[in-house]
């Protein structure tokens, strides 16, 4: 057993819920990283969902084995609650945020160390790069690297270096929750983008390193992946709605194109102008889907792929959509967050 008292120099933080699949190896990827105890400590807290499956088990075998593994149970269920009793009961200088499917590179925190010490950062990570263990998955990370899939977000490019207006979990100076305090727990989904739309509004500053490693484990099937963008749309109304704008025009973008082809749908069958904008509109979509999946495909020796890219960008694009239009009428038209009575609460993996 490893005896760690010394003072913390990172806090990691992971939340899960049954993961008992993922869980054991997430926990070794963090146990060996380098650096650990010679140029910095840590302690690990993994912050349990009252799963139903072995995952506590796991934890608890884990914990018995090093003493900077800590288990604590979530009541709330949700992933901003997790993250927010983490960072009340951790004690490190840094706070990592890490999730259940991330797969670190093993300089991962020494990597995040260095580049928050050499940068006047207050929040570091890197680029979004996500894997597929399946047909499915593969296509779908693939996707995340399509520019027209995902608006040609920065947190998508691998080899972007600089300024940002959020990175996937995050490498944050302590002091910022000091400033800003802690995730907002109403919001299931997008909790990291507010915080980090707070952080950059209260002049806080962060950088995305391709030096900073990891791969996020995406959907492998289209059902659950249109889901999780019907999720990110629906939150970022009430992110929008909570701060009074937008963090970038593009999370706009969706829910005016699904606007606008249903106002020309429901105008065509008497309106010849309606007609010919909705096939022109259309016809233009398809156009741009096809020809950037296609051109993915063959930048990535990938055109196997190639026959459900489209789809995947459908459900990019369309779900995202959908759930921010619904989100518009909750938040904004009925008003359901002040009756407590919101949809999509419960997250989908």
């Amino acid at each position: 057993m490893v005896n760690h008292t010394e003072s913390i120099d990172v806090s990691v933080i992971v939340p899960c819920r049954n993961e008992e699949g993922y869980i054991l190896e997430t926990i070794k990827r963090i146990m060996r990283q380098e650096g650990a105890g010679e140029t910095y400590t840590f302690e690990l807290l993994v912050i349990d969902g009252k799963s139903t499956d072995r995952t506590v088990e796991i934890i608890k075998d884990e914990a018995k084995k090093d003493i900077r593994i800590k288990l604590l149970i979530n009541e709330k269920r949700i992933t901003p609650s997790a993250f927010n009793m983490g960072i009340k009961s951790s004690r490190g200088r840094y706070i990592c945020i890490l999730g259940a499917h991330a797969e670190i590179a093993n300089d991962y925190i020494i990597s995040c160390l260095h580049k928050i010490q050499t940068t006047d950062a207050d929040n570091v990570g890197g680029p979004w790069k996500a894997v597929g263990h399946n047909y499915t998955g593969k296509a779908v990370a693939l996707a995340f690297r399509t520019p027209f899939a995902v608006g040609n977000a920065k947190s998508h490019m691998l080899k972007y270096e600089g300024y940002i207006d959020s990175v996937w979990g995050g490498f944050y100076k302590r002091e910022v929750f000091d400033k800003i305090q802690g995730f907002d727990e109403e919001l299931v989904r997008n909790q990291d983008d507010e915080l980090n739309y707070r952080l950059t509004k209260s002049g806080g500053k962060i950088w995305q390193s391709p030096e900073i490693k990891y791969s996020y484990i995406c959907r492998s099937n289209l059902v659950s992946l249109f889901r999780q963008y019907t999720q990110y749309g629906y939150w970022k109304v009430r992110v929008i709605q909570k701060h009074g704008r937008p963090s970038s025009c593009r999370h706009l973008v969706p829910g005016a194109f699904l606007v606008t082809l249903v106002l020309l749908g429901l105008f065509a069958g008497w309106s010849s102008i309606s007609f010919w904008l909705l096939v022109a509109l259309g016809s233009s979509y398809i156009v741009l889907v096809a020809g950037s999946c296609l051109k993915s495909c063959i930048a990535e020796s990938q055109i196997k792929l190639f026959p459900i890219m489209p789809a995947i960008l459908l459900c990019f694009h369309f779900g995202y959509g959908y759930g921010f239009l619904k989100g518009i009428l909750d938040f904004f038209v009925l008003r359901t967050h002040k009756k407590g009575n919101i949809k999509h609460v419960s997250l989908t993996r």
